[in-house]
């Protein structure tokens, strides 16, 4: 049933155990920001309203939030969390295909790993090169300006 067809007041609605937005975003841990943005990309329907214009949300639609708020958590992007809301709510779908969709994730934050890593020494190289003192030579300036500075340190 559409909310809007039922509730004028959000009084009404609030005492049939709808939420307003704000509530829904606490409950939710997603900020109310988040959730008009993800209506309007459509990653969750459009909330119902009242006569006033506010948002209803029942405890359906907050616990579909908690769940796109976990997978941003764990770092999926919008595109595989639409898809994973998608397996969600087919209860005829295969779990290989959520499990295909995880092992993918694992394998990009692997990839991102490494290269972080490789930040990471990269930095700290140019930080044991660069004296920190009242010179004005910084071998991290440097290398950001695509001046080579130094040696990259030995593999261990």
């Amino acid at each position: 049933m559409n909310a809007r067809s039922k509730y004028f007041e959000l009084g009404d609605a609030k005492a049939d155990g709808f939420f307003n937005i704000s509530q829904a975003a606490e409950a939710s841990g997603v900020s109310a920001k988040m959730i008009r943005h993800y209506e309007d990309i459509g990653l969750v329907p459009k909330a119902g309203r009242t006569m006033a214009g506010y948002r209803l949300y029942r405890e359906a639609d907050v616990h579909g939030l908690r769940f796109i708020r976990r997978a941003r958590d764990l770092g999926f992007s919008i595109k595989e969390i639409g898809a994973l809301l998608g397996l969600w709510s087919n209860r005829r779908r295969a779990s290989a295909e959520v499990k295909r969709l995880a092992m993918k994730h694992i394998a990009d934050l692997d990839a991102k790993i490494v290269e972080m890593q490789a930040m990471r020494d990269t930095l700290k190289t140019l930080a044991r090169h660069c004296h920190g003192d009242s010179r004005p030579d910084c071998p991290i300036l440097d290398d950001l300006a695509g001046v080579a500075c130094c040696d990259p340190e030995p593999e261990k």
